[in-house]
This record gives structure tokens, C-alpha cells and sequence, in this order.
């Protein structure tokens, strides 16, 4: 996979629910300032994992399904899923600490 990659209504259950270790998404939408702002910070953290944690971005303008699925009603909203399930859900555009910290046991 390359370092973030985009996932779709029609890939969910593959790349996410099916994947091997845990993968974090990023639920955002081109419109969004803030979620352009936490961006380079969830680059930098899947750059850091050394491929224990995978790192997506779901656009749910394009891919409303998957969004309403998981209650996403806010952006940036970033929910991380081990085993198929959700696991930690984040919302709004933090500091990178933050992220580190509610991501520290995947991470």
C-alpha cells in the first residue's frame, strides 16, 4: 500500500475491515481547511509506524456510505480500526500530540 492511501464505499471491507494490522482513516472532504491541517500530521505519523499501522483517507463526498456507516457526522474525523472493528474515533483537528497519545497503542 503506498503511505496513505485513498479507500472508496467499494473497498472499505477489503482494505480496512480485512486488513492485516490496524489502519487508521482519515474521514475528510476537499472542502475542509481543517482537515487539510491534520494531514501532514497523519503522514508523518504512518511514516513512523514502519508498516504496523496502515494509514487511509476516505473522502465522503465522493463516498457517503461508508461515512454514515460509522456516524460520521463532523471533519476531520479519524477513527482507527484493528480486527474490523472501530476502535479509537477522534474528532475535529488537534495538535499532533494528541494524535500520538490516542494513537499510542497502535502506534
Amino acid at each position: 500500500m503506498p503511505p496513505v492511501f485513498e479507500v472508496k464505499d467499494s473497498t472499505f471491507e477489503r482494505d480496512v475491515l480485512a486488513a492485516d494490522v490496524p489502519v487508521v482513516v482519515d474521514f475528510w472532504a476537499p472542502w475542509c481547511g481543517p482537515c487539510k491541517a491534520i494531514e501532514p500530521i497523519l503522514s508523518e505519523l504512518e511514516t513512523r509506524t514502519s508498516g504496523k499501522v496502515e494509514f487511509a483517507k476516505l473522502n465522503i463526498d465522493e463516498h457517503p456510505l461508508t461515512a454514515a456507516r460509522y456516524s460520521v457526522l463532523s471533519l476531520p474525523t479519524t477513527i482507527v480500526f484493528d480486527a474490523g472493528e472501530p476502535r479509537e474515533t477522534l474528532i475535529g483537528a488537534r495538535p499532533r500530540k494528541h494524535y500520538e497519545r490516542a494513537l499510542s497503542a497502535w502506534l
